[in-house]
């Protein structure tokens, strides 16, 4: 797998007149003397103000899932891409007459929490304000918000409640970026141009830092922020703003590492993120096509022995509803960490990530090695072989998800693995005897306890 480089320029340099040039100089002189940035890697920028203990609580979290969900579902749109060339007139009906028709009647945040515990998700990031300006809570900063809507209703403070009540940890998913106030100020919507971000823009940043204020106070204990633009440029101004109201708060993307899509091609020291969606749309669209939970679990997996986080985007529709197919992943998800969370959740990676696709975590103790075996075409009561040569020793082997007591219909049977110990690495021979599904093919987990890594070995 790649990794996913981002490089995002903060301008084009030859549009730019010498006047703006000349400002711009001096803006970035400015915020490197203020310790914002360093002139030569104003793209690169990355800051941490995150406790170690932050850090460490969000690492034991391991899976989340973001809510993506806006405005822009009423038309099956992007969130807010399709405003960036748009004509005036078309964003003068999706300011001012669009909001008039947002008004999800079958909207049950209980219902998404419920799902997303039952999916194994330990936090959610939810939608405050995405790009296009438009707020999911009742601010005092812009009458473009879902109080303006016939819903009338502060549907960011419903899902906090909803998805606090379930145990899960709250994340607000909020831009700088804001197309509205651009589109207020005459300027185009864009993320490109100079009026566009918060440290070119006072009076969006201004706006930035009151909708910031209200989100930490207005709505209980807080847990993460993820901070969405476009440029990494304004990130630690808004990083910092955050963390100097509420120090606890764990801020991603300006503070952590966060990868889209694309695994990085090494393990990484934990925390970092990868964002990962469930289809190739970045809302509900009724033609999108869903990878399947297999594809979902291990990407999970990898993200894990690789030492990150899994966020799962999912897509309410029109309606406030995830489609059947998104409730079916989700759900299977859920079945197979329900059996498996041992070797996921609070764990970190081994020394070594993989071996010829057998992914492997450890415990924190380091006593015990998963690994990750594929089961596609396994049947049930059918025996494999596996021999892993990255591992020495183990006081004992099991499958995580099934005990080695009886086989269930075939007594005569014994699903404990048959295991030998080699001066070359450890011999597996398991039976599939759990059946959680007919068809079920996702990965197996074997636990060794007291194995240990051959840093030697050659994949």
């Amino acid at each position: 797998m790649s990794l996913l480089l981002f490089y995002r320029p903060f301008c084009n340099i030859n549009r730019l007149t010498q006047c703006s040039v000349m400002k711009l100089t001096l803006f970035c002189f400015a915020l490197f003397l203020n310790g914002f940035v360093s002139p030569i890697q104003a793209q690169l920028i990355t800051i941490d103000r995150n406790s170690p203990e932050r850090r460490q609580w969000f690492s034991d979290l391991a899976f989340g899932l973001q809510i993506n969900w806006s405005l822009d579902v009423l038309l099956g749109a992007s969130i807010g891409d399709h405003l960036a060339v748009s004509a005036k007139a078309y964003q003068d009906f999706y300011f001012n007459e669009l909001p008039g028709s947002f008004h999800p009647k079958q909207f049950d945040p209980s219902a998404w929490a419920t799902l997303a515990r039952l999916a194994g998700a330990k936090y959610v990031l939810l939608p405050a304000k995405h790009h296009n300006g438009f707020c999911m809570w009742n601010t005092k900063t812009t009458n473009f918000n879902v109080m303006n809507t016939p819903v009338r209703r502060d549907l960011l403070q419903e899902m906090i409640e909803a998805f606090r009540t379930e145990g899960i940890a709250i994340g607000l998913s909020f831009s700088p970026d804001d197309y509205h106030v651009l589109y207020q100020q005459g300027f185009p919507p864009s993320r490109e141009s100079e009026a566009s971000t918060s440290t070119r823009n006072s009076n969006l940043w201004e706006i930035n830092k009151q909708q910031i204020n209200e989100l930490l106070t207005n709505y209980g204990k807080i847990d993460l922020i993820s901070i969405e633009e476009k440029s990494d440029w304004a990130n630690p101004l808004v990083a910092n703003y955050i963390w100097n109201m509420a120090p606890e708060v764990l801020v991603t993307r300006a503070g952590l590492e966060t990868f889209d899509y694309n695994l990085p091609d090494k393990t990484m020291a934990p925390p970092w993120e990868l964002r990962f969606s469930m289809s190739i749309y970045p809302q509900h669209a009724a033609e999108a096509k869903y990878k399947d939970a297999t594809s979902i679990i291990e990407m999970l997996i990898a993200t894990r022995a690789n030492g990150g986080n899994l966020l799962l985007s999912a897509y309410p529709d029109a309606h406030g509803q995830f489609s059947a197919a998104q409730e079916d992943r989700l759900r299977e998800t859920g079945l197979w960490l329900a059996a498996n969370q041992e070797a996921i959740y609070t764990v970190k990676p081994g020394i070594i990530s993989q071996e010829q696709g057998v992914w492997f975590t450890t415990s924190k103790d380091e006593n015990t090695v998963y690994a990750f075996v594929n089961a596609p075409y396994w049947k049930w009561m059918e025996a494999r072989a596996f021999f892993i040569r990255s591992l020495r020793g183990a006081s004992s082997v099991s499958v995580l998800s099934q005990n080695d007591l009886m086989m269930e219909y075939q007594v005569q049977k014994s699903p404990k693995p048959i295991v030998s110990i080699t001066d070359l690495g450890i011999f597996v021979d398991v039976i599939k005897a759990q059946r959680p599904t007919t068809n079920w093919s996702n990965p197996l987990v074997l636990k060794f306890e007291h194995a240990t890594f051959s840093v030697a070995t050659d994949k």
